[in-house]
């Protein structure tokens, strides 16, 4: 396993840092259309209704089966990996976006509206930073799924580590098959560490104060 880890170093290391990349760009965009579509419907208790559905609902879509419906539309490659990525991230993040934004208290709200803040306005400055938390939360949750997710995308061709685990599972019994698995499983598994750890600094940084406490 050393042997293979040591040969092998820089292929790995560019390969997580492909994996990690991916992921991170996609938990962005993932987070702003789900944060997107939770302040156009938090309002409405039916679409509330409808956009927790739809979150529940699109966590049953076997990913391995998306993926491999999403190369006859758009080929092999980054397309793909990112478009079952980014899907997959924005839902945990939609769900508790909706719940973060419908629990703020209405007297908040309506003190806001009651000095002059527009509808817009009080949903950037006041509703968005106390229901970040709950928004983060989820942020937090969907990463670590979609660190794993991210892999499987290696069967579209998509970056990441996902080649080693692919690789080794094409030939198991062969040479060095179980240690190409192991050290994609591995690194997936230290990278979702990584970013957890960075999602709880980025919490820290920019959760209110006020909140905190």
């Amino acid at each position: 396993m050393l042997d293979f880890f040591g040969d092998r170093l820089p292929q790995i290391l560019f390969a997580s840092w492909q994996h990690f990349s991916l992921v991170v760009q996609c938990l962005i965009l993932g987070t702003v259309i789900a944060v997107g579509i939770a302040a156009l419907v938090y309002r409405s208790s039916t679409f509330r209704s409808i956009a927790n559905s739809v979150s529940a609902v699109g966590l049953t879509i076997p990913s391995f089966a998306f993926i491999g419906l999403m190369i006859a539309p758009f080929g092999f490659g980054v397309t793909p990996a990112v478009i079952v990525v980014s899907f997959f991230a924005a839902l945990p993040i939609l769900r508790n976006a909706v719940v973060g934004l419908t629990g703020i208290d209405n007297s908040i709200v309506e003190s806001a509206r009651g000095i002059g803040m527009s509808r817009f306005r009080t949903l950037l400055q006041v509703e968005l930073p106390l229901a970040w938390p709950v928004i983060l939360a989820g942020i937090r949750v969907s990463a670590q799924m979609v660190m794993g997710i991210a892999a499987i995308t290696a069967y579209a061709l998509g970056p990441g580590l996902g080649g080693f685990i692919f690789s080794g599972l094409s030939r198991l019994g062969g040479a060095n098959a179980l240690e190409s698995v192991a050290t994609g499983v591995i690194a997936v598994i230290i990278l979702a560490l990584v970013l957890d750890v960075l999602l709880i600094g980025l919490g820290r940084l920019t959760t209110p104060r006020g909140i905190r406490v």
